[in-house]
């Protein structure tokens, strides 16, 4: 019966919502920052559009960030198409790193959005210690994070988008 509670108790707390401290669903932050491309991006504009956004924070020195954002890469037209989700790689490379970013995306033809945060502001507001970390946004408000990734988190995601839509 404690197993059962526990694993109860672990269901909920994984597909259960950040909250601030007044018990609302945390409002993602506006940070400006840059994606590869050079141009600014107030992070305050993802998932205001009724739609997921799932926002990952990564390093191109993290396999595990590495091994999640390829998982992710070969689901994201799925995602897009049943979902509408869209998807946002948020690198904490610093400013020495951050030069390796672009050619490393390329390599691996990630279609997604990637930005770059090398003062890790962003990261910073969103209360991110360790790489990987998934937040998903909806209605501009943060209704899941998840640190760390293994092999099957993308299932619980896809059922986390599933229930967003209702699809």
């Amino acid at each position: 019966m404690k197993a059962l509670v526990i694993y109860a108790v672990a269901v909920l707390l994984s597909v259960g919502s950040v909250l601030a401290q007044d018990g609302q669903t945390a409002t993602l932050p506006s940070v400006k920052v840059k994606n590869v491309a050079g141009s600014l991006i107030n992070t305050a504009d993802f998932g205001n559009a009724g739609k997921p956004v799932i926002i990952s924070f990564w390093a191109t020195w993290c396999k595990p960030c590495i091994q999640e954002l390829q998982t992710y890469h070969a689901l994201y037209p799925e995602w897009q198409e049943k979902y509408g989700a869209s998807l946002v790689a948020v690198s904490i490379d610093d400013a020495r790193n951050a030069s390796k970013v672009a050619p490393f995306i390329k390599s691996r033809n990630w279609t997604y959005e990637v930005l770059l945060d090398v003062n890790q502001e962003f990261k910073r507001a969103m209360n991110v210690n360790n790489v990987p970390h998934t937040f998903v946004v909806m209605n501009g408000k943060v209704v899941f994070s998840h640190s760390a990734y293994s092999s099957g988190d993308e299932d619980e995601l896809e059922e986390l988008l599933k229930k967003l839509t209702g699809k």
